[in-house]
C-alpha cells in the first residue's frame, strides 16, 4: 500500500486511533508495573509498535504493542539478569532472532491453527476481557490493567477478584461507570444512526473526556467521591525536553559474552512470534474486508520492532488481540490507525501527561467491556454448535482454556482438541467400500477403494476394515485414486497379502506399488 492509501480512510482511522490510544495507554503502564521494568518502558513498547511495527507490517488492522503474555517472562528475566539494562540487551537479540525467523519464511506455522481455534481465541479473550475490566469498573484496581492470566500475583485469580469487587466497590468509580456505559450504548444504538458527525465523533471519546470530568469534580470536593492513586492513569510526567529524554534507557552491550542473555532472546524470540502469528490469524479473521496478512512480513516487521524498542528502554512488542479488535469494533480501515495511535502515545507522553493523569480507570473498563462484548456476541456459541462437534469442541476447549489458564496455554488447549478431530476426520474418511458383488465360483468380493491422501493415520482403519473381511472371499484394493501413500500403509497391504492366504483370502489391487524392502 503506498503512503498516499494510508490517508484515504483518515476519516475512519483518526477516530479509531485516539481510541485505541486510550484503550492502550493503560495497558502499556500496567504490564511495564507487572513486568518489573519502569512504566515508561511500556510506553515505548507502544509507540515502537504504533509507528515502526506500524509501519513495516503488512497487517491493516493489527496494532502492536507489550504484550501481557510476556510480562511473568520479563519479571523473572530482569531478576536472573541482574539488570533491566542486560535485559533490554536480550530484546535486542530477539528482535534479530524475529527478523531471522522472517526472512526464512517462518510464518506459515499460523496457517495450521484451526479456525474453530482462532474463534474460540476471540470469543476467549472477549470474555476474559470482560471478567477482568468488572473489577476496574467497580474501582478494585489490585490487579494490574491488561493481565491475561487465571493465577495473579496476589495469589488471588480472576474469579476470586471478580468476587471481592463487589465486596469493595467504590461510588466514584461506580457512578463513572455507569454513565460511560449510558453514553456508549445511546451513542451506539441511537446516536451513531442520527449523524455522520456521531460516527466520527467516538463514544469512547465522550466517555474519556466525561469521566476526567468526573474526576475533576471528585477531587474539587463538588461531588465527594474522590478516587485513589491506583484508580487513574499514572503515566510518568515529564517536565521539561530533558526529563523526557532521561526516561530512555539504553541496553549493556558488555554483557554479549553472557549466555543467559542468548538463552533469554531465543524464548522471547519464539513466544513472542506466536502472539503475533495467533494475532495476526485472529485479527484477519475480524477484518470486515477479509483481508490476509503476510506473515513472513509480520515477523520482519516485530523483530525490527523489538529490535529499536531494545535499543531505547522498551519492553518486547508483539501484535496484541486487545487493541488490534478495539480497533476494528470502532471502525477502523487502514493501518494508519495503529501508527496515529503511536504518535498519540509519543506526544501525550511529551506534552499532557498530567492531563491524561486524570483518567479514571473505571471509564477505560466499561469502553474495553464493549469491545469483550462483541467478541464473544452469544449468537457466535449458537452459531459454532450448528456447525457440529467438530468445530465446536474445541471452540470452547480455547475459551475454557484461556479462561483457567492464560492465552498460550488456552490456545495449546484447543489445538489438541482440533487435532484429535482432525485425525478422527482423517480416520473416517481413508477409504470407502463398494457394494459387494459375487465371483463365479461363489466367493463374495468386497471392493476397497483407497482415498487421494493416504496417510500414516489412515493406518487403523485401513486394517480394521480389512480383518473384518471374512474368510473364503476376494478383495479388491484399489489405489487407483491414490496420488500418496504412507510407507506404513503400503507396507501393511504388502504384508497382508500374504497372510490374506491363511483365511484363504484372494487379494487383488489396482495401482498398488509395493515398498522398497
Amino acid at each position: 500500500m503506498s503512503y498516499q492509501a494510508w490517508f484515504k480512510e483518515i476519516k475512519n482511522d483518526l477516530p479509531a486511533s485516539i481510541v485505541v490510544f486510550f484503550v492502550a495507554l493503560p495497558l502499556c503502564l500496567g504490564i511495564a508495573l507487572a513486568s518489573g521494568a519502569p512504566l515508561f518502558s511500556g510506553v515505548i513498547a507502544g509507540i515502537v509498535g504504533g509507528i515502526i511495527v506500524g509501519m513495516a507490517s503488512g497487517s491493516q488492522l493489527g496494532v502492536s504493542g507489550p504484550a501481557a503474555g510476556l510480562a511473568v517472562i520479563v519479571l523473572t528475566a530482569i531478576g536472573a539478569l541482574g539488570s533491566f539494562e542486560t535485559f533490554l540487551l536480550a530484546v535486542v537479540l530477539a528482535g534479530l532472532i524475529q527478523l531471522a525467523l522472517g526472512f526464512f519464511k517462518a510464518g506459515f506455522i499460523a496457517y495450521f491453527v484451526p479456525s474453530s481455534v482462532i474463534k474460540g481465541m476471540l470469543t476467549g479473550i472477549g470474555l476474559l476481557i470482560i471478567l477482568k475490566q468488572i473489577p476496574h469498573a467497580l474501582g478494585y484496581d489490585m490487579d494490574f490493567e491488561g493481565d491475561e492470566s487465571f493465577a495473579q500475583a496476589d495469589g488471588g485469580n480472576t474469579f476470586t477478584t471478580l468476587m471481592d469487587s463487589w465486596n469493595l466497590l467504590t461510588p466514584g468509580a461506580l457512578i463513572i461507570a455507569g454513565v460511560s456505559f449510558a453514553i456508549l450504548i445511546f451513542w451506539d444504538v441511537y446516536l451513531s444512526k442520527k449523524s455522520r458527525v456521531f460516527e466520527i465523533l467516538q463514544g469512547p471519546i465522550v466517555v474519556v473526556l466525561v469521566g476526567i470530568l468526573f474526576n475533576y469534580l471528585f477531587q474539587t470536593n463538588v461531588l465527594n467521591f474522590s478516587l485513589a492513586e491506583n484508580q487513574i492513569v499514572s503515566l510518568p510526567v515529564a517536565n521539561n525536553l530533558t526529563d523526557f529524554l532521561g526516561q530512555f534507557t539504553f541496553p549493556d552491550f558488555s554483557q554479549l559474552n553472557n549466555i543467559e542473555v542468548y538463552k533469554l532472546a531465543v524464548v522471547l524470540a519464539i513466544i513472542a512470534s506466536l502472539e503475533t502469528l495467533l494475532c495476526v490469524e485472529a485479527t484477519d479473521k475480524l477484518d470486515p474486508m477479509k483481508r490476509v496478512t503476510p506473515t513472513n512480513r509480520e515477523l520482519k516487521a516485530q523483530g525490527l520492532g523489538n529490535l529499536i524498542s531494545g535499543l531505547i528502554g522498551g519492553l518486547p512488542v508483539t501484535q496484541v488481540i486487545v487493541r488490534s479488535s478495539a480497533n476494528i469494533t470502532f471502525g477502523a480501515k487502514t493501518k494508519m490507525s495503529a501508527i496515529l495511535h503511536g504518535i498519540w502515545l509519543l506526544l501525550s507522553a511529551i506534552t499532557i501527561a498530567g492531563m491524561l493523569n486524570m483518567i479514571p480507570l473505571a471509564s477505560l473498563a466499561v469502553i474495553l467491556i464493549m469491545v469483550g462484548y462483541k467478541l464473544a456476541k452469544p449468537s457466535l456459541f449458537q452459531s459454532m454448535y450448528k456447525l457440529g462437534w467438530e468445530q465446536f469442541v474445541p471452540f470452547i476447549a480455547t475459551i475454557i482454556g484461556i479462561l483457567l489458564t492464560d492465552l498460550l496455554t488456552g490456545i495449546a488447549i484447543g489445538m489438541v482438541f482440533g487435532v484429535f478431530f482432525t485425525l478422527h476426520h482423517s480416520y473416517r474418511n481413508s477409504h470407502y467400500v463398494k457394494d459387494s458383488t459375487t465371483t463365479s465360483d461363489g466367493r463374495k468380493v468386497h471392493h476397497l477403494v483407497l482415498a487421494e491422501e493416504v496417510s500414516f493415520f489412515n493406518k487403523a482403519s485401513i486394517l480394521q476394515v480389512l480383518e473384518e473381511i471374512p474368510q473364503d472371499s476376494k478383495v479388491v484394493i484399489d489405489f487407483s485414486n491414490s496420488k500418496s501413500v504412507a510407507y506404513d500403509v503400503a507396507e501393511f497391504i504388502r504384508d497382508y497379502q500374504l497372510h490374506a492366504k491363511l483365511k484363504n483370502i484372494e487379494v487383488e489391487t489396482i495401482g498398488f506399488v509395493p515398498p522398497a524392502s
